[in-house]
């Protein structure tokens, strides 16, 4: 069992199984090269692909737990390259 440590420090246990899951869904994120809690954030969210990112504003994407400025910035140019556009 894995041990990572939440935003107040307390140590919290991810399972093999909850990682299992994570690495079926996530398999795009991984190959643009997205951290692993903005991946776990995205799956969380139900958002599996690049398009799926059209279904939220850029304001909801930020405030998803795990995501930080740089995976913001890197899912933006993907889909800038995609012309793929936030929700208004």
């Amino acid at each position: 069992m894995k041990r990572s440590k939440s935003s107040n420090n307390q140590v919290c246990d991810i399972s093999q199984a909850d990682l299992d899951r994570y690495e079926k869904l996530d398999q795009e994120w991984r190959e643009y090269g997205i951290a692993s809690p903005a991946r776990r954030a995205l799956v969380d969210a139900k958002l599996y692909k690049v398009s799926d990112l059209r279904k939220i504003s850029q304001q909801e994407l930020e405030e998803l737990h795990g995501m930080g400025k740089s995976a913001v910035a890197r899912l933006k140019v993907l889909m800038n390259a995609k012309k793929i556009k936030f929700r208004p």
